[in-house]
């Protein structure tokens, strides 16, 4: 495994002029080999611009084209999974087995994205056929479908060096579209972006597409990814991490003389609520998989539930000195660099000096869990901030009405779970319409980590979830963040598109007259 330390532009290994980092072993504090340079006003440029001519050609290609693309990119991830494997612990202190298990879900999403563009039905093409005899006046013909907006920029995530960051779902839903890639690495672990990257350049070279459709730009800081959202040739951004730097780019996306949109997962706290007969029927069953989610990946999961809000019942007290003995016991464990874990000993810190708050938790185990009234929580916003790492706090309820303002108050989700017994559906209806006003994905009886990758997911949610809550970042219907509709009135079928053209070339699913009308 031969790192060259080198961004990539347009196909070129091309090293930084500005200042050197390094990757950080997360459990030792020691640098990792090689070094690493950020790059300048002028490389950027120089991706931009390739990506905008790229755009002029892989913009038009053909489905067929650009799964055989998203597919080449799958198998060569597939032949560097060892060296992900000997990369990614050193640089984020992940098992190999997750490693392994993230790498399989990159490349699933590249497929999924290769099969949905095979098809190619999902550019919703429509057709509204013209009568130009028609009176009083002669109908027009009109046909419309969904196209590629132009270049996109890529921010890596630190919690997913594979799935959500080089060549992660992002990406692989950027270039499903048509859209050429620059992706901004994250600085945390940089040898597993390289080595992502190279497959991914080397994979356009083999399917003989432009150079520019790929870009990889190394940056210790932050001015390669202002450089990227104030580029007027970026047409939008795909970032996963803080509220802060999501709002930071969707301010500069905002402020530029072409507004672009910014498709940010940003903060979730990812809300559990449990009602009383389905406490009493399965307390063991529920502190146990509450555990678990909450721990998972040291709890770095961006649906790793924060919240867990119950009403008073005999089973509560159970329940809680379950879920405190388990988490008491929990072991220390490796976060993925020094900036997450700082930050994540300072939620404790803030959350240890609320008042009304009670920790259940000794200070030296490797997981929190902490205790608060509804009331307390209801009058203090800041109880509902994020705290990134394995922490929950579990909300005591006097009353329904009490749980039912707990979820009014809450902010936009990307997930929001609700534990009930059979004789508890028609209760908690209100409880589901409160909550799908304020989630992506609604949970019943199951947990929120682990996301299951295919056509129905959504990864999304309203403010502060995401910046734009229409949006999900997993799933095909990622898609449909870089295109937009374009219409065709008056044309000759000669000069349409084929997807629009009378005679169906590529045998796609398409509306015609109001009808769906399915391929012969």
């Amino acid at each position: 495994m031969n790192l060259n330390g080198c961004s990539i532009v347009a196909g070129r290994p091309t090293p930084g002029c500005g200042s050197a980092f390094h990757a950080v072993r997360p459990d030792s504090g020691e640098s990792i080999e090689p070094s690493y340079h950020s790059v300048g006003p002028a490389e950027v440029d120089a991706a931009v611009q390739a990506a905008y001519a790229a755009f002029q050609s892989y913009g038009r290609s053909t489905g067929k084209v650009r799964g055989e693309f998203l597919r080449a990119i799958a198998r060569r991830l597939d032949a560097t999974v060892d060296g992900f494997v000997a990369r990614t612990p050193l640089e984020t202190g992940l098992p190999e087995a997750r490693v392994r298990a993230e790498a399989a879900r990159t490349t699933s999403q590249l497929r999924l994205f290769a099969d949905l563009v095979d098809d190619g039905s999902w550019v919703d093409a429509r057709i509204d056929q013209g009568d130009p005899a028609r009176k009083p006046a002669p109908k027009p013909d009109v046909r419309s479908m969904l196209r590629p907006t132009g270049p996109v920029a890529v921010f890596g995530a630190a919690n997913f060096p594979l799935a959500f960051s080089v060549a992660g779902g992002d990406t692989a839903s950027a270039l499903a579209a048509g859209c050429p890639v620059i992706v901004k690495a994250h600085p945390a672990h940089p040898g597993t972006s390289e080595l992502a990257g190279r497959a991914l350049s080397d994979a356009a070279r083999e399917c003989g597409l432009h150079d520019g459709v790929f870009s990889l730009l190394f940056d210790s800081g932050y001015d390669v990814g202002r450089a990227l959202v104030g580029h007027p040739l970026v047409k939008s951004v795909a970032f996963t991490g803080s509220r802060s730097g999501g709002l930071a780019l969707a301010h500069i996306a905002a402020a530029r003389p072409e507004p672009i949109p910014v498709f940010a997962e940003m903060s979730s706290v990812n809300p559990v609520f449990i009602l009383p007969d389905a406490l009493a029927a399965r307390a063991s069953e529920l502190a146990e998989a509450l555990y678990a989610s909450v721990t998972t990946g040291m709890g770095q999961l961006c649906t790793c539930p924060g919240l867990v809000i119950m009403l008073r019942s005999p089973a509560l007290e159970p329940f809680v000195e379950s879920l405190a003995a388990r988490m008491t016991s929990t072991e220390q464990g490796v976060m993925l660099n020094s900036g997450v874990a700082q930050a994540y000993r300072e939620g404790l810190d803030r959350l240890s000096k609320k008042a009304g708050v009670s920790r259940l938790t000794t200070p030296d185990s490797g997981a929190a869990l902490w205790r608060v009234s509804s009331a307390a929580f209801t009058s203090d916003p800041a109880l509902a901030a994020e705290v990134f790492g394995p922490s929950t706090m579990i909300v005591e309820c006097e009353s329904w009405d009490e749980m039912l303002d707990c979820a009014r108050g809450l902010e936009g989700q990307l997930t929001a779970t609700v534990h009930a017994d059979d004789s508890e559906w028609l209760q908690c209806s209100d409880l589901l319409h409160v909550l799908e006003e304020r989630a992506g994905r609604l949970i019943l009886n199951g947990v929120p980590t682990g996301v299951e990758v295919g056509p129905a997911i959504v990864h999304g949610g309203p403010f502060p979830a995401t910046f734009d809550g229409r949006s999900t970042s997993v799933g095909s219907r990622a898609i449909l963040r870089f295109v937009r509709p374009v219409c065709y009135q008056g044309f000759p079928n000669n000069l349409l598109p084929d997807e629009l053209k009378d005679s169906n070339p590529l045998s796609i699913r398409r509306m015609v007259n109001g009808a769906v009308v399915e391929p012969r």
